[in-house]
């Protein structure tokens, strides 16, 4: 693969953890990003083989990973433009038939 040609700057201070660097490598993994209008920012991340997804954000700890299951996740409680980021990722992510 060439260059890439997206990247993000962590915004969040240090007591939210360092974030780990995501790479479209693996080409059965769908990312989604999300950055809203406070600079929170949060990670999407959809494996077809498994269906299994997880979402990772800054203001819950980068080193925190929240199964989504149906689109949703129980633990976290999200602002509507979350939800509607999450919905429009999981929509996209799914589409693609399990191995």
């Amino acid at each position: 693969m060439g260059n890439a040609f997206f990247a993000m700057k962590n915004n969040h201070v240090k007591g939210c953890g360092e974030p780990i660097n995501f790479t479209n490598d693996d080409p059965k993994k769908y990312y989604g990003y999300f950055e809203n209008e406070y600079g929170e920012q949060w990670v999407f991340v959809y494996d077809q083989r498994t269906g299994d997804a997880e979402l990772r954000g800054g203001d819950a700890g980068w080193g925190n990973t929240y199964k989504i299951k149906e689109g949703r996740n129980l633990d976290l409680i999200l602002n509507e433009s979350k939800k509607v980021w999450l919905h429009a990722c999981w929509s996209a992510a799914s589409a693609f038939p399990k191995e």
